[in-house]
């Protein structure tokens, strides 16, 4: 592991202070995001900013963009099947 490594790993375990003051199902979801940063690890490695919290953010809006592309995707496969439906 190199120092930036390291870094990164101490980043994401400050925010752990920030998930202690939140309610516990918001904590939970928090937790969770944090733990799926760890994907985009060499991006945040890439990234080789001093603030690394910048690369943070960086992986929970590219989270929520696949989230939101995805969910589209699944709703305007759903109206494609309704009305498919609807057509016999």
């Amino acid at each position: 592991m190199t120092l930036f490594d390291a870094e990164v790993i101490d980043e994401l375990g400050e925010w752990g202070r920030f998930a202690n003051a939140l309610r516990t199902e918001d904590k939970e979801l928090f937790d969770e995001m944090l733990r799926l940063c760890y994907e985009y690890f060499p991006a945040m490695q890439a990234r080789g900013s001093p603030f690394l919290s910048e690369a943070l953010f960086m992986s929970l809006l590219l989270m929520q963009h696949k989230t939101i592309v995805r969910l589209a995707g699944e709703i305007e496969k759903m109206k494609v099947e309704r009305n498919a439906g609807l057509a016999v």
